[in-house]
C-alpha cells in the first residue's frame, strides 16, 4: 500500500529530554506520517490497520480515499 503524506517542516526535529514521557520512559515517532503531533506518534496509525496492499490512499480532514492514479510534474 501506498499513502500520500505532505509535510511542511524544512528541517528535522531534535530531540530533547522534554520529549520523554515521564510515565512511560519512551518515544514513539511517527513511521504513518498520520500523526496530529508528528514527529511523534499519537495512535493515528490504527486508522491504517484495513488498507488494502496495492491501493493507495489519501488521509484527509480525518477520512481516507482512495487514489485512482498520481500525476507529478516530471509525467
Amino acid at each position: 500500500m501506498t499513502r500520500l503524506v505532505e509535510l511542511e517542516e524544512t528541517g528535522p526535529r531534535k530531540l530533547d529530554p522534554s520529549d520523554i514521557d515521564d510515565e512511560k520512559g519512551d518515544v514513539a515517532i511517527c513511521q504513518c506520517g498520520l500523526s496530529e503531533s508528528f514527529p511523534f506518534c499519537d495512535g493515528s496509525h490504527r486508522r491504517t490497520e484495513d488498507e488494502d496492499p496495492e491501493t493507495t490512499y489519501v488521509y484527509e480532514d480525518g477520512k481516507r480515499r482512495e487514489l485512482e492514479r498520481i500525476v507529478t510534474a516530471d509525467q
